[in-house]
């Protein structure tokens, strides 16, 4: 394909247009994307307006955080492609393009307009084109790095995962489908785990003024946000661990989901009570019948003997289910109380390429770390003879 005009400015824009294929337009500001690209049906809970706003909002000024929204249209039609929520993020010298992530977005796409690539040609024209108009950055990029991405979004092919050199994450998602009965359900799930589940609900009710609740209004929403934050530090940091969601990009990201979206539905919290004392939280985004859980928190070792982490996840399963959700998504992390409720793995994948020479050897280790990742004994096997291998660590 031949480049007809280079990156120009345009309304504060950078443009680059093709004779075939997809045209590329990159902007700096998530509000001006959004308005330009119009109408949104995100494809999963993470790929909603709201999601991108908070996440711009707390994140834009980050020092090695530059954002770099692409809105890809047909070069032909101008009818609308796709919408790639994304970062120039530079790490020491290197210039990166990825996704509006940082480690807090659990499954990154494209949103997918009615222009999108449909098979495998048309997938590989949009990654070619998209190339090009990224190695047009001012200031120049390195190298583009896309992490975590689900195979099908909402049933539609993501056409950055039909691509030949993807490769599987390193992580992958654990989906809940639950049909219209939630007592089936119930009963499909092991003895043992239904009758832990009744036990535990019985021993924290034995305190009478316990109670589930779902945060009714923002301010609600906001107190449990509150407690989540500081349950999470005591704990992490009782571990010694050290607690990334406690510096202020984040916390301000989180809060500002909250904010604005739980008035909307899509941002609900739910948590487990007593009259003085908050026992547990859950934070997920919704879209429709779709929920994931993103932030989960407990008061502590006083509680553990009804297992608050597992219960509130219940209840909240419950709840949501009469109001119509039927997919619950327990997020990335391979923990086995995910697959106690039922959860099975979802396959996710990753894609990279150089977009100048300095980014050449660390695609070309890219490539190989996702040729390898295609034989996990194999790759299990070297990390241990180079002294990198660590043990699954699995919650009880």
């Amino acid at each position: 394909m031949t480049v007809l005009t280079s990156a120009v400015e345009k309304f504060g824009a950078r443009v680059a247009t093709y004779a075939v294929g997809y045209r590329v337009e990159l902007v700096s500001d998530w509000a001006q994307a959004a308005a330009r690209w119009g109408a949104f049906e995100p494809l999963t809970a993470f790929q909603h307006p709201q999601w991108y706003a908070s996440w711009y909002r707390a994140f834009a000024s980050t020092d090695g955080v530059e954002p770099l929204i692409a809105v890809v249209s047909d070069a032909a039609t101008g009818e609308r492609a796709a919408l790639l929520p994304l970062i120039l993020h530079r790490q020491g010298s290197l210039r990166i393009v990825e996704f509006a992530d940082l480690n807090l977005t659990d499954f990154n796409a494209p949103l997918l307009g009615p222009a999108a690539p449909r098979d495998d040609v048309a997938a590989w024209q949009f990654w070619r084109d998209l190339q090009a108009a990224l190695r047009h950055v001012p200031g120049g990029a390195d190298l583009v790095r896309f992490r975590k991405m689900p195979l099908k979004l909402a049933g539609r092919p993501n056409p950055l995962a039909q691509l030949d050199d993807v490769g599987p994450s390193v992580v992958n998602g654990n989906c809940l489908t639950i049909g219209d009965d939630h007592n089936a359900w119930r009963y499909e799930l092991d003895r043992k785990v239904r009758k832990e589940l009744g036990r535990s609900w019985r021993v924290f009710t034995r305190e009478r003024s316990a109670a589930f609740r779902v945060a009714a209004d923002t301010d609600e929403a906001l107190q449990l946000l509150s407690v989540t934050e500081v349950q999470q530090g005591a704990r992490l940091n009782g571990l010694g661990l050290n607690y990334v969601l406690g510096n202020a990009d984040c916390t301000a990201f989180y809060r500002d989901l909250v904010r604005e979206g739980t008035s909307r539905g899509y941002a609900v919290m739910t948590a487990l009570t007593t009259s003085d004392e908050v026992v547990a939280t859950l934070l997920g985004v919704r879209t429709g019948s779709r929920y994931v859980m993103i932030r989960v928190s407990n008061a502590g070792e006083r509680w553990s003997v009804c297992s608050p982490g597992r219960l509130i996840i219940d209840r909240t399963i419950e709840a949501l289910h009469k109001d119509g959700v039927r997919e619950f998504e327990f997020s990335i992390g391979n923990y086995s109380y995910k697959r106690r409720f039922g959860a099975q793995r979802t396959p996710l994948v990753d894609i990279g390429a150089a977009l100048s020479w300095r980014g050449r050897p660390h695609a070309l280790r890219d490539r190989a770390v996702l040729a390898l990742r295609h034989y996990p004994k194999l790759s299990a096997r070297l990390k241990q003879a180079l002294g990198k291998a660590t043990p699954t660590r699995e919650d009880d």
